[in-house]
């Protein structure tokens, strides 16, 4: 429970063990916009003003409203908040993730320094999910799972850039999918040549690496992996493969590829001849 406090746009509120805090907030053009929390009245008190200073320029101000890159450290309010505000002001929708709208698509502040673009079509998605980081990913929390966001645009965890995708104009935080080039989307499977030379090599990596293949289809050098996997497995392996799914093939033309793929003498004699682990 809060109560309000001396200042305009600060209230008191007390945690669990009884002490005392107090919560900053404002509201414009009708919506409620909480600030944050604080140690002091004044603090709290100097983060409201600093708010309305964002959004709220009088009739007769002529200053300039201020932009994000006039955000210091000593500021009142994080930098993503600064976002969230300026957003408002400017584009007249408020979220709670630090999103600036563009006319056809929008930045996402995850920090001063690292910006992610993505189409307009992703605004719902990433105005109701925040982007985290767990070591080298970055993700979203969605229904209990953490998603990595390449996910979300085809690129499979175990991705290489250059060689699985690439951003076509060299900006690895450009999400739009107009940047985004998938050239293999499947487990083991690699394209070499272009156009009508175009082919797909399979490999497995069981105590280094083994060539399963060389096929004319995408489809036959993903089966021909799930095929390596099948064995590896009948033959004891504790590893965890995630097999191929192929979209959009039919059943008895799966089982049609499968029966009719020959993997190949080197790597049939490795599972014979070797306890997997």
């Amino acid at each position: 429970m809060t109560d309000s406090a001396n200042l305009n746009g600060v209230y008191t509120a007390r945690r669990k063990n009884g002490s005392q805090y107090f919560r900053a907030s404002l509201t414009f053009r009708r919506k409620h916009i909480s600030l944050g929390s604080f140690s002091s009245e004044a603090l709290a008190h100097k983060a409201y003003l600093e708010g309305l200073s964002l959004i709220k320029l009088s009739p007769e101000d002529d200053a300039v409203p201020l932009r994000l890159s006039d955000h210091h450290p000593e500021n009142f309010l994080t930098y993503k908040k600064w976002v969230c505000l300026i957003n408002f002001r400017d584009n007249g929708m408020y979220f709670t993730t630090p999103i600036y709208i563009r006319p056809r698509f929008f930045y996402y502040y995850y920090s001063k320094e690292l910006v992610f673009k993505f189409d307009i079509d992703d605004l719902f998605y990433y105005a109701t999910r925040t982007i985290m980081k767990r070591g080298s990913h970055y993700f979203v929390a969605d229904f209990g799972m953490q998603v990595n966001i390449q996910s979300r645009y085809g690129i499979k965890n175990y991705a290489v850039p250059e060689r699985d995708f690439r951003f076509l104009n060299g900006d690895s935080t450009d999400y739009r999918r107009e940047n985004l080039d998938i050239i293999n989307i499947y487990q083991g499977v690699s394209q070499e040549g272009q156009d009508s030379s175009r082919r797909y090599r399979t490999k497995i990596h069981v105590n280094g690496y083994y060539s399963l293949g060389i096929y004319d289809t995408v489809e036959e050098a993903a089966i021909a992996y799930n095929k390596a996997v099948d064995l590896l497995l009948k033959h004891g392996s504790q590893t965890q493969y995630a097999p191929n799914y192929i979209d959009g093939l039919a059943p008895s033309r799966y089982a049609d590829i499968y029966s009719r793929i020959k993997l190949p003498q080197r790597f049939l004699e490795y599972l014979k001849g070797s306890i997997i682990k």
